[in-house]
C-alpha cells in the first residue's frame, strides 16, 4: 500500500486553464474577472447578501472585528477549542476571549453555557461550526437579540454545510469562510467574508480595500478612489481566484466524494466500542470536512498515530485549548469548568480525508484501526 497523506488539496481540471486565463487577462491583483465570477457563484449557491474574497480566513475574521467595532475593553465569547485566527483577530483590536466548554458530542460551543458568560462589556458571539457540523445556531441567535449582540460565524470548516436548510456562514450578522488548502475547496491560502447584515455592506469594501473606496471608483461611481477608513490589503489575488472557481464550479462533486469517504469512514468504524465517532445533529447537513476518533485516552491516541504511520497512515491531532496558552492567558479567560475542551484537545484524532482518496485506501485505514484495537497486526 503507498502512503496515504492526511490531505491533498482537490484538483478538479481546469486549474491550470483558468489561471492561464488569468494570466492573459488586464490585471491579476484582486477583483479581477476570477475573483468576480467566484463572488457570484458563492452568492448564488449560498442565497447570500454579499460575498467578498479575502486574502485569508484569518483576514476575513479581522474584517469582521473592525466591522464589529471592536475596541479595548470588548468582550467576545467563543469556544476555546478552535484555531488561533479566531482569538487573534479580536485580540488584535483590544478585546478579551470570553471562552466557553464545548459540547462532547459535536466538539462545537455550548449554547447552554454562552448566556452566563455576558457580561455588559459584551460585543459579539464567535460561534465555530467545527468539522462543518452546526452551532446550535437558534439559540445563539436568541441570545444574540436578547443582549444586542453581533454573531460572527467562523465557518472555515463549514462552506456548503446547512442548518435547517440554510447555508452557514449566512446566519449570523457576519460570516467567515477559509480557502486554505486543508479545506474542502481550496486555492492554497485564502478566505471569504459573508455579509449578511447589510449595514456592514459598504464599509466591508472599503476595509477590504486599505480603508479607500476603490470599489466604487472601479464600478464608475467616483471620480477617484480616497482613504475613508482603517483597512489593510486583504484582497485574494486572480490568480488564486482563478484556482479556486475550478473548485467551486466542482463543489457538488467533491462534496459528494467526501461525504462518501465520511460515510464509509462511520459505517466501517461504527461497531468498534473503544472509540467515540462523530455526532450529526437532525438539523444539521455537513460537508465531509472531517472525519474523527475520540479514543479513551492520550497515551492510546499516540500509539494509534504510530500504529498507522507505521503502515504509511498519516493521520493527526487537532486544536490545543486556546486558554491554556500563554496568549490564552493574557488576552482572555475561561468561564465556568472546563469539561470537555481538554478531553477533546488530548483524545481526537483526524483521519486522512480529502477529494482524490479512494475508497479502497478509506478501507485500508479502518482495516487498520480495527487491527490495532484488536491487537491483530494482519492489516496490510
Amino acid at each position: 500500500m503507498h502512503t496515504i497523506p492526511f490531505n491533498q488539496f482537490a484538483l478538479t481540471g481546469n486549474e491550470i486553464n483558468y489561471i492561464q486565463q488569468a494570466l492573459h487577462s488586464e490585471m491579476i491583483s484582486g477583483d479581477g474577472q476570477f475573483s468576480l465570477r467566484c463572488q457570484a457563484l458563492l452568492e448564488q449557491q449560498l442565497q447570500a447578501k454579499k460575498v467578498l474574497l479575502t486574502s485569508s480566513g484569518t483576514a476575513a475574521l479581522e474584517m469582521a472585528a473592525i466591522l464589529a467595532n471592536i475596541k479595548p475593553g470588548d468582550e467576545v465569547i467563543m469556544p476555546s477549542y478552535t484555531f488561533v485566527s479566531t482569538a487573534n483577530a479580536f485580540v488584535a483590536r483590544g478585546a478579551t476571549c470570553i471562552f466557553v466548554d464545548i459540547r462532547p458530542d459535536t466538539q462545537n460551543i455550548n449554547e447552554q453555557l454562552i448566556e452566563q458568560a455576558i457580561n455588559a462589556k459584551t460585543v459579539a458571539i464567535v460561534p465555530v461550526h467545527y468539522a462543518g457540523i452546526s452551532c446550535a445556531m437558534d439559540t445563539i441567535l436568541e441570545l444574540a437579540t436578547k443582549y444586542n449582540l453581533l454573531v460572527i460565524e467562523d465557518a472555515a470548516h463549514g462552506l456548503y454545510a446547512t442548518y435547517k436548510g440554510q447555508a452557514l456562514g449566512t446566519i449570523g450578522d457576519i460570516g467567515c469562510f477559509s480557502f486554505h488548502e486543508t479545506k474542502n475547496y481550496s486555492c492554497g491560502e485564502g478566505g471569504a467574508i459573508v455579509i449578511n447584515n447589510t449595514k456592514f455592506s459598504e464599509r466591508a469594501e472599503i476595509i477590504r480595500e486599505k480603508g479607500t473606496d476603490r470599489s466604487k471608483f472601479f464600478r464608475g461611481e467616483v471620480d477617484k478612489y480616497t482613504w475613508q477608513d482603517i483597512g489593510s490589503s486583504y484582497l485574494m489575488s486572480d490568480l488564486q481566484a482563478a484556482f479556486l472557481l475550478a473548485n467551486l464550479e466542482k463543489a457538488e462533486i467533491i462534496n459528494t466524494q467526501r461525504c462518501a469517504i465520511w460515510n464509509h469512514y462511520y459505517q466501517e468504524l461504527e461497531g468498534l466500542q473503544a472509540i467515540e465517532l462523530p455526532y450529526i445533529p437532525e438539523n444539521c447537513e455537513h460537508n465531509g470536512h472531517l472525519f474523527y476518533i475520540k479514543t479513551p485516552s492520550t497515551r492510546l491516541r499516540k500509539q494509534l498515530i504510530d500504529f498507522l504511520k507505521a503502515k504509511k497512515i498519516h493521520t493527526v491531532f487537532h486544536y490545543l485549548p486556546l486558554h491554556d496558552t500563554p496568549m490564552g492567558y493574557k488576552h482572555g479567560r475561561f468561564i465556568g469548568s472546563d469539561k470537555e475542551t481538554l478531553r477533546t484537545s488530548e483524545q481526537l484524532l483526524r483521519l486522512p480525508l480529502f477529494y482524490s482518496l479512494s475508497i479502497e485506501s478509506a478501507h485500508y485505514v479502518t482495516e487498520a484501526i480495527h487491527a490495532f484495537f484488536t491487537h491483530d497486526d494482519s492489516a496490510s
